[in-house]
């Protein structure tokens, strides 16, 4: 007797994403990548819309068309849930993890938090330290301490040109 129905089977190669939250989602994601791109990394994954994902990439080498079409490739199977998108982070690029905010140590960002802190929601400035837990961000020589739990979105804010 065969495997039986074709709907029996599993298929470890596809993301289920019949009641995944946003988070599981973005592990799986991750997983993936990790196994059939080790060199991209996923710095956001946003939902703009129930139906839409939108995943921005990073690589040591940078982003071009071809790499965000081999992506969309590789997860192909979200294509059927989702409207998948796929992008460069640009030069807002999002800092969604410890070692983001680290290697930005100097650089122009935007944090917003989910609750206030110090009477604010948004601050921009320059980045002055990271850890694990939080971040400080001198806010026009106002330093600001931001634990990253509270951290709701960030990314690079380059200087407006004149």
């Amino acid at each position: 007797m065969g495997p039986g129905p074709p709907f029996f089977r599993h298929k470890p190669d596809k993301i289920d994403t019949k009641l995944d939250t946003s988070d599981d989602l973005e592990q799986k994601i991750e997983a993936r990548l990790a196994e059939l791109e080790p060199d991209v990394e996923l710095l956001a994954l946003e939902r703009p819309a129930a139906e839409t994902l939108r995943l921005y990439i990073d690589h040591p080498q940078g982003v071009d068309l071809a790499l965000c079409e081999r992506v969309t490739r590789q997860l192909r199977d979200l294509r059927q849930s989702y409207s998948l998108e796929v992008s460069s982070p640009g030069q807002e690029r999002p800092l969604t993890k410890p070692e983001h905010f680290r290697r930005f140590v100097g650089s122009r960002v935007r944090v917003r938090t989910r609750e206030e802190i110090d009477g604010q929601r948004s601050f921009t400035g320059t980045l002055t330290e990271a850890d694990e837990r939080s971040v400080s961000v001198d806010a026009g020589g106002r330093p600001v301490r931001i634990p990253l739990d509270r951290v709701r979105r960030s990314n690079l804010a380059p200087e407006a040109s004149p």
